[in-house]
């Protein structure tokens, strides 16, 4: 891609390092921003600045926050009993946008895959296990993804917690509402078999 300016290049070739972005949506962004106020480009990078320097991670969940302590955490709405176990802050979101949740949350950082050199020690597998052993919580619920290397981290915090009363539990997996049960994935559809509910 030949670009008009040395300028241009720099900021396109930032720009497409992002996720979902090629070089083309790159170029569209950087000439958007070229033809805008000088003041959008600025409260962007002020955005940007201010969210790499000021933002927070919740010393209880380590969710993102503004605070020490996230507005999940601190609500008194909160059920402190139950946790649900995430990767990361995108799951955590994904979950609360369902509004069916009321418990808190703890966000791992990621799950073991020793191929990308991601142990236990690299997750906060310790910190939740502490936080399960100080009584308050009586129930975990894993929500994780269903890939191998979540299930290779939901079975080492279901080893880790044996010996606590904490009762674990994990989100249910099956067929989605409104697909065709003969394109669904052989693994999908067997495991949603095996654990199949009572229909009311």
């Amino acid at each position: 891609m030949n670009f008009p300016s040395k300028l241009v290049e720099s900021a396109v070739e930032e720009i497409s390092k992002l996720p979902g972005i090629g070089k083309k949506t790159a170029l569209r962004l950087a000439l958007f921003l070229l033809k805008e106020d000088e003041q959008v480009t600025n409260k962007l990078s002020s955005a940007l600045v201010k969210l790499r320097t000021e933002i927070k991670y919740c010393k209880q969940c380590f969710n993102i926050s503004d605070e020490d302590t996230c507005s999940i955490c601190s609500s008194p709405r909160r059920d402190n009993s139950l946790v649900c176990v995430v990767e990361n802050s995108a799951d955590l979101l994904a979950i609360e946008n369902t509004s069916q949740f009321n418990g808190t949350y703890h966000v791992l950082g990621g799950v073991i895959s020793p191929i990308d050199g991601i142990g236990p020690s690299e997750l906060r597998l310790g910190e939740l296990i502490d936080r399960c052993s100080s009584g308050e919580v009586k129930e975990i619920v894993l929500a994780l993804s269903a890939t191998m290397e979540a299930d290779t981290t939901a079975f080492y915090i279901t080893k880790k917690m044996k010996d606590t009363e904490v009762k674990i539990s994990t989100i249910a997996r099956g067929v989605p509402i409104g697909s065709e049960i003969e394109y669904t994935d052989e693994v999908t559809l067997g495991r949603s078999i095996l654990k199949r509910i009572a229909y009311e």
